[in-house]
């Protein structure tokens, strides 16, 4: 089986445990200041994978600045702004709802930016999507009780999904040569200069380092940082960026599916139905059209 029909399975096998690091992680440290230590090992880990591949490093000044802005789009800003709000009180179940949100928001300024088209059945998958995640999730959070959640913290989650929805229209309008390594590289260079500042400013940069720590830091870099954002720049790079991004349609109910396992969460009957919706969602919108006959 290809890389091509392999990629977006894997990818969203990856990009779901994220929600778990996330909540394991504000046990053992302050949010940015765990991104901040994660940048930087990723950031150390893909130069080393380039200069061992003999990686070409982009030699315009231009390409270079591309790729430092999209990195604090897709990774400083978006995740900051995530983790933040999920360690001030937003639930995880309501994040995910908020990022849910993010592929229709690409679709939607996709043809504005980068005039991408999508047809009627894109359309319907991308609304069924939405309508499967909230299935999938909203039982999810209401089931929490009357907890209240912050109200900037809510509007702080929003940004971020704002961030990596122009972070990824970015992404396809102007990096559209370059080692995928490279760029992943400078991508979390760029991550870097923009968290550290408000790590700096918001936290203590406390950090509990012990064994649970390690292996957060390591799954963090080695199947989100690295994995699952080589996959995700190789599906950029080959397909349409409202399809790719429509594969985050399947991460919250996959991650409601892992607290479950992990958390032991309840599974419900909504949770299964709005994963069966969801799926059917992305079909639609990945499906290649055939021409109508002239």
């Amino acid at each position: 089986m290809s890389l091509d029909r392999l990629a977006p399975a894997i990818f969203v096998l990856l990009w779901s445990t994220g929600w778990v690091v996330a909540k394991f992680a504000t046990v053992v440290s302050e949010p940015l200041t765990f991104l901040a230590i994660r940048y930087l090992a990723a950031a150390v880990l893909f130069a080393c994978l380039c200069l061992a591949s003999g990686v070409t490093w982009p030699r315009d000044a231009r390409t270079v600045l591309h790729a430092l802005v999209s990195g604090a789009f897709l990774h400083g800003i978006y995740l900051g702004a995530v983790w933040w709000a999920i360690g001030e009180g937003v639930p995880a179940a309501l994040s995910s709802i908020i990022a849910a949100l993010q592929p229709l928001m690409t679709a939607l300024a996709a043809p504005f930016f980068i005039g991408e088209r999508l047809s009627t059945s894109q359309k319907a998958g991308l609304c069924l999507g939405f309508l499967g995640v909230v299935l999938a999730v909203v039982p999810k959070f209401f089931g929490q009780g009357g907890v209240e959640i912050p109200a900037f913290a809510i509007v702080v989650n929003m940004l971020g999904m704002a961030a990596v929805t122009y972070g990824t229209i970015y992404q396809k309008q102007y990096l559209h040569t370059g080692d995928i390594r490279a760029i992943a590289t400078l991508q979390y260079v760029g991550a870097l200069i923009v968290t550290v500042p408000f790590a700096l400013g918001l936290e203590s940069l406390h950090v509990d380092f012990g064994f649970a720590f390690a292996a957060l830091l390591a799954w963090s870099v080695l199947g989100i940082s690295m994995g699952a954002i080589l996959l995700l720049l190789y599906l950029l790079r080959r397909g349409q960026v409202s399809r790719a991004a429509s594969l985050i349609y399947l991460v919250p109910p996959i991650a409601a599916l892992q607290a479950a396992l992990i958390f032991g969460e309840e599974l419900t009957a909504p949770m299964i139905l709005g994963t069966v919706i969801a799926v059917a969602g992305v079909y639609l919108t990945n499906r290649k059209d055939v021409a109508p006959a002239e």
